[in-house]
């Protein structure tokens, strides 16, 4: 067990003597953490503190015991089922085989303030129930692969993509829990649509955030993420990505410019993370994309 403070579930899984264990670890900006670790039987207990923990059991089958904020319990893990651990709660745990598990962790510095904002009023973690053993739900298993493919094709997670998948996830937690947040109704105002194109396209290069877009057209978070949707048919996270391979689409076929360049000129790490979304979107690469424009005897994906 930690001998001192941590001041995050991810400092203690970077610094405390189960870091050996991690294989993956995807921090952006601290609005959520992501790590996957590979760990063996015996004492997985944490300390306290101050994040909610999510954890997925990814093969299942290992007798789990413990307490993690809710009661004592003994359970049988599920391949791909869920734990969860309350905020300031120094859980613990023992497992009784070798594990695979992934975890996401909520700063409740990030996050207080955005649930306040969605139930009107204080939110309180101890409305969640999960916190006595395990339990299953497709949709939070569907929105953490999901971040987890596209943290694989793009690198660590926009700050964008965190909140946006946070909110899914903490709205089916509290859906779950009996108490659902309020429900946005509507889409946004049309000087609201037009501010959220502009300030996007302007800002393509940028890892813009949920928080500014929303406070940009005076809504939170939670509730942004939802009239956005309702808008514009996906969420703020895809439609940023369609315009970022539209840009580059004008790039490629409007400058010399390298594929590095343009990557960075639309808000990609490298020129790889490009190809892999521009082909998952054109179906071609960027190279080929820019044969295929000056060349119209070549046919262009669409």
């Amino acid at each position: 067990m930690a001998d001192r403070e941590y001041s995050s579930f991810i400092q203690w899984y970077k610094e405390g003597h189960l870091s050996s264990y991690v294989r993956t670890l995807k921090s952006p900006g601290g609005i959520l953490n992501m790590l996957e670790a590979l760990q063996p039987a015996g004492d997985m207990s944490d300390p306290a503190v101050p994040d909610l923990i999510l954890y997925q059991d990814i093969r299942g089958g290992s007798r789990v015991s413990g307490s993690f904020g809710g009661g004592r319990f003994d359970v049988k893990s599920e391949k791909g089922g869920f734990f969860l651990a309350a905020p300031n709660f120094a859980n613990n745990c023992i497992v009784d085989t070798s594990h695979q598990l992934r975890s996401v962790s909520f700063p409740l510095k990030q996050w207080q303030h955005v649930l306040d904002e969605a139930v009107d009023g204080a939110f309180s973690f101890d409305r969640f129930k999960f916190y006595g053993g395990t339990f299953n739900s497709p949709v939070i298993r569907s929105a953490l692969q999901s971040l987890w493919t596209l943290c694989d094709e793009e690198g660590a997670p926009s700050r964008l993509l965190a909140r946006a998948a946070g909110c899914e996830i903490m709205a089916e937690l509290c859906r779950m829990a009996g108490t659902p947040l309020s429900v946005s109704k509507g889409g946004l105002a049309p000087w609201a649509k037009r501010r959220c194109i502009e300030m996007l396209r302007a800002r393509l290069s940028e890892d813009i955030s949920l928080d500014e877009l929303s406070a940009e057209v005076r809504l939170s978070p939670y509730h942004f993420s939802r009239m956005f949707k309702q808008s514009f048919g996906v969420p703020p996270r895809v439609y940023l990505t369609q315009l970022r391979v539209e840009k580059a689409c004008d790039l490629l076929e409007l400058t010399d410019a390298s594929i590095t360049a343009i990557a960075m000129d639309v808000g990609y790490s490298s020129n790889q993370v490009l190809a892999r979304v521009f082909t998952k979107h054109r179906y071609m690469s960027p190279t080929d994309y820019r044969r295929a424009v000056r060349d119209p005897t070549r046919s262009i994906a669409v």
